[in-house]
């Protein structure tokens, strides 16, 4: 049987598992699990155990739960409200106002969450009712709010990060460098446009609050300062050289602990429901990386990467028309997967043909991070719009064209770190050095 019929079996395998409501994790096994017992001579059973047993006890992977269970614990607390009164007396003079507290909230949560629905449900059920209640545009606020809370997986550090790490043996500790400009350069952006809409919309803005003294926004923002300690030990550890990205993790939680009980808003209950809530999350997306492990091995005994490498190299793509062809690519997955799906589904097909053009893995990483950003805004699996048609009420093709002009923000991030890489490989670079 020809490679493009194995390859055709194997997508209407896939499909038609997940189409059944079979898990993801065990879709990805199944599919796998074919590949090899008709089209390989290794025995199934055999490669499945070897596989998931090595994945599932890989060392790296360590800081994926501890990064999750993180974000659970200050999903809990009073982090949300603190920012918000924190962050607000800045906001007044800047066209917008108020709409900037989404994005700078969502900037500074997604630097010691990791996850993008986290972040976003987290400061969303603090922005949306404060600035409905001012009469703030609702159109605007969703739009704000969708866009920044993909930051959680840009900014580091990013669970996303570290599946592809994983998946691409790239070093965690350096996605999470090359993380952070790209990250500023992206909250820019939505800051900007917010920016221009304001200025062409003055009337739909609400008159500021009245003004503060120096001395009273100082005092306002002292309910920063716990956040930005965190911020400070989990990424300081690791740009430091002091911690590696697991250790960080530790750090991040005991950090996060401290928090939450120093706010007093740590009891028993709270500390069960975010050690459930974290391992139910990462026991879904263990399951997906065993599978997807299991997959990428199969695919690999069938040598099916290696000839559709060879078959995008011989349609003579120039680097621009291949990352351009990856992101519909993936923009199009987003419509029926989650991200961490994504990125492990496609790894082991698509890191040969990187290679076999010349990409930096790093480069790749933080632009396959943008591609799966714009996947969470993307019907009709858009996590973000999800999270926000449950706070909203909204339908979600109301809150799909809200956030368009975020989703263009993000195609305009992507060209600026294609036409400047240094935006991602600068930074790590001199962390190298150092």
């Amino acid at each position: 049987m020809s490679d493009l019929w194995i390859m055709a079996l194997l997508v209407v395998s896939l499909f038609a598992l997940l189409g059944t409501g079979v898990w993801i994790g065990l879709t990805l096994s199944g599919v796998a699990w074919i590949a090899m017992q008709l089209f390989s001579a290794r025995p199934a059973g055999d490669a499945m155990a070897v596989t998931i047993w090595g994945t599932a006890s890989s060392w790296t992977l360590t800081a994926l739960p501890l990064f999750i269970w993180m974000g659970e614990i200050l999903f809990r607390t009073r982090l949300s409200q603190d920012m918000f009164h924190g962050l607000a007396p800045w906001m007044n003079r800047l066209p917008g106002r108020l709409l900037h507290t989404n994005i700078i909230g969502c900037a500074i949560f997604a630097a010691v969450s990791g996850s993008s629905a986290a972040t976003c449900a987290t400061i969303g059920k603090m922005t949306l009712p404060e600035l409905a209640r001012r009469g703030y545009p609702e159109k605007m606020t969703v739009a704000t709010l969708a866009g920044a809370g993909t930051l959680g997986l840009l900014i580091p550090p990013s669970i996303i990060m570290i599946v592809y790490g994983v998946s691409a043996d790239v070093s965690i500790s350096q996605l999470f460098i090359a993380g952070v400009i790209p990250g500023i350069l992206l909250a820019v952006l939505f800051m900007g446009y917010t920016v221009g809409w304001s200025l062409l919309n003055p009337g739909q803005i609400p008159p500021a609050d009245r003004s503060l003294t120096f001395r009273e926004r100082i005092r306002a923002s002292s309910s920063l300062i716990p956040v930005v300690l965190l911020i400070l030990g989990v990424l300081g550890s690791i740009y430091s050289g002091i911690a590696t990205a697991t250790e960080a993790a530790a750090i991040g939680v005991v950090g996060s602990l401290v928090i939450s009980s120093a706010q007093g808003s740590l009891d028993w209950r709270t500390f069960k429901e975010s050690l459930f809530g974290a391992t139910r999350l990462y026991c879904m997306i263990a399951l997906i990386l065993a599978g997807a492990a299991f997959l990428t091995l199969s695919m690999g005994y069938l040598g099916l990467p290696r000839h559709l490498a060879e078959w995008i190299g011989s349609l003579g793509l120039s680097n621009f028309w291949l990352i351009v062809a990856i992101a519909a690519f993936f923009i199009l997955l987003g419509c029926f997967l989650d991200g961490i799906s994504m990125v492990l589904l496609t790894m082991g097909v698509l890191l040969p043909t990187i290679n076999n053009a010349g990409i930096d893995l790093l480069w790749f990483g933080i632009f396959v991070v943008f591609v799966v950003e714009m996947a969470q805004i993307t019907p009709p699996v858009g996590f973000n719009l999800f999270v926000l048609q449950g706070m909203t009420n909204r339908q979600l093709p109301w809150i799909a064209a809200a956030a368009f002009p975020m989703f263009a923000m993000m195609i305009v991030g992507i060209l600026l770190i294609y036409a400047v890489p240094e935006l991602v490989t600068w930074l790590p670079r001199q962390m190298r050095s150092t």
